[in-house]
C-alpha cells in the first residue's frame, strides 16, 4: 500500500462516518411529527408538543449546519497538507519529540476550539435561550472556557508527555506503560470527581436536613446502602434542565442531584431517581463499565503500538518525517469504524444496565414514582419521545421513555 493510497483511505472513512451520521439524523427528524404513544400522551399538552417540535427541528438544522462546517475544514485541512503545516510550526519551536507533540496538539486543539467556539456561542445563547433552557451568563461562558482549556493544558499535556516519553524509551512497548497510566488516572478521576473537578465550575452544597433528605436516608437504610454524602449543585447556574449522578467508591462515593431536579420533582420522585442510581452502584454497574473501559482503552492502545511507527501514516499526512503525533493522528482517523463497533457495544451495554437500575428501584421503592419523575424530565428537557430506532441504536446510552415506561410497567 503506497501513502496515497492511505491518505484516500482516511478521506473515505472521514466521509463515511459524515454521511452515516447525517443518513441517521434524517431518518431520525423524519419522525418528529410522529402521534406520540398512548402511555406518554401525557407528556406534554398540545402547545408544549408543538414547542417540542419546534425545538427538535433547530436543533436538527443547527446540527447539520456545524458538523458540515466541521467536515469542510477536516477536508481542507487533510487536502491542503494541514498537519504537516502544524508539524513544521512544532518543529520550529523544538528539536524534543515530547515538546513537538505538545506544540502540535496543543495548535490543533487550541484552533479546532476557537473555529468552534461560535457554533457553542449560538447553540448556547440562541437556541438554548430561544427555549428557556439557557441560564449561562457571559461570563461563566468565557471562564468554562478559559477553564477547561487549562485544564486540557495542564492534565491533558502531562498524559501526552508521558506518553510520547513512554514511546522514546520503549518503543512499541510503550502501550503497557500508557495503559497502566490511563487506567490509574481513569481511577482516580472516578473516586475524586466530585472534590476536585466538579468544584472548578460548579458550586456544591450538602442536603439540608429536612423531610426530602429523610426519606433519602430511609430509602437507603431499608436497601442497605451507606450513603453520608447527599449533595446539591447548582446546575441552574447554566441550564434549567435536570439531572442527578453517583459517583465515587468506599468513603467517597456520594449522590449529586441538581437544583433543577429538586425544584422540579416531588420528593418521592427524587428518592425514586435515586433509587434508580442506588440500582447502578448495587449491580456494579459502575465497576463493569470501568472495566469494560479500561479493556477498551488497553486495546486500542496495544493496536496503536502496532501501527503508529510505520512511516506511512505520517507520509499519508504529508509528513516527511515519522514521528509518534502524526501517527496517531492517521491512526485515530483510520480507527473512526473499530470506535463505532465498541461505541455501539457500549451503549448497548448501558440501556441494558438501565433497565436493571430502573427494575432494582421498582422493586425497592415505586415504579410509578419513577415513570412520573422520567415524564417531567422528558417534559422539561422537550425530550423527542419518537426517535426513530436506528438512530437510537446507534446513538442512546439510555432506552427510550416509552421503552422504560413499559419495562417499569411489566
Amino acid at each position: 500500500m503506497t501513502a496515497n493510497t492511505l491518505f484516500y483511505i482516511i478521506i473515505a472513512f472521514v466521509l463515511l462516518d459524515f454521511v452515516v451520521d447525517k443518513i441517521l439524523d434524517a431518518l431520525n427528524a423524519a419522525h418528529f411529527k410522529d402521534p406520540v404513544p398512548k402511555e406518554l400522551d401525557d407528556v406534554y399538552d398540545e402547545n408544549e408538543y408543538l414547542k417540542s417540535q419546534q425545538y427538535k427541528k433547530e436543533r436538527y438544522r443547527f446540527g447539520i449546519l456545524s458538523s458540515s462546517f466541521s467536515i469542510l475544514v477536516m477536508l481542507l485541512f487533510l487536502l491542503l497538507d494541514g498537519f504537516a503545516y502544524v508539524d513544521d510550526i512544532a518543529r520550529n519551536v523544538s528539536d524534543n519529540p515530547i515538546v513537538i507533540a505538545l506544540v502540535f496538539f496543543g495548535i490543533i486543539m487550541f484552533a479546532s476550539d476557537i473555529l468552534s467556539l461560535p457554533f457553542s456561542y449560538y447553540s448556547t445563547f440562541i437556541i438554548e435561550e430561544k427555549f428557556g433552557f439557557n441560564k449561562t451568563t457571559i461570563k461563566t461562558f468565557i471562564l468554562d472556557k478559559l477553564k477547561g482549556w487549562a485544564i486540557m493544558a495542564i492534565a491533558g499535556g502531562v498524559v501526552l508527555a508521558l506518553i510520547v516519553w513512554f514511546y522514546q524509551v520503549t518503543g512499541e512497548d510503550f502501550w503497557w506503560y500508557a495503559w497502566i497510566l490511563v487506567t490509574v488516572i481513569s481511577l482516580f478521576v472516578n473516586m475524586f470527581y466530585a472534590k476536585l473537578i466538579v468544584p472548578l465550575f460548579n458550586k456544591q452544597t450538602p442536603l439540608q436536613e429536612g423531610s426530602l433528605r429523610t426519606k433519602i436516608e430511609a430509602y437507603a437504610k431499608k436497601v442497605g446502602f451507606k450513603i453520608d454524602n447527599i449533595f446539591v449543585i447548582d446546575g441552574s447556574k447554566r441550564s434549567t434542565k435536570a439531572n442527578a449522578y453517583f459517583s465515587g467508591f468506599g468513603k467517597e462515593k456520594r449522590i449529586t442531584l441538581y437544583d433543577t431536579l429538586v425544584n422540579d420533582l416531588e420528593e418521592e420522585e427524587i428518592v425514586s431517581v435515586l433509587a434508580h442510581e442506588v440500582g447502578h452502584y448495587k449491580k456494579k454497574h459502575i465497576i463493569i463499565n470501568l472495566i469494560a473501559s479500561v479493556a477498551t482503552t488497553g486495546f486500542t492502545l496495544w493496536l496503536l503500538s502496532l501501527f503508529v511507527g510505520n512511516p506511512l501514516l505520517s507520509e499519508a499526512l504529508g509528513v516527511n518525517i515519522p514521528s509518534f503525533h502524526i501517527g496517531l493522528v492517521a491512526f485515530g482517523m483510520l480507527y473512526s469504524p473499530i470506535s463505532e463497533l465498541t461505541g455501539l457495544i457500549m451503549n448497548y451495554l448501558s440501556r441494558k444496565f438501565e433497565y436493571q437500575a430502573d427494575d432494582f428501584a421498582k422493586n425497592t421503592y415505586d415504579g410509578n414514582y419513577l415513570i412520573s419523575s422520567l415524564k417531567k424530565l422528558s417534559k422539561t428537557s422537550l425530550s423527542n419521545l419518537t426517535p426513530h430506532k436506528a438512530y437510537v441504536f446507534m446513538h442512546y446510552s439510555h432506552p427510550t421513555l416509552l421503552q422504560r415506561y413499559k419495562n417499569l410497567r411489566a
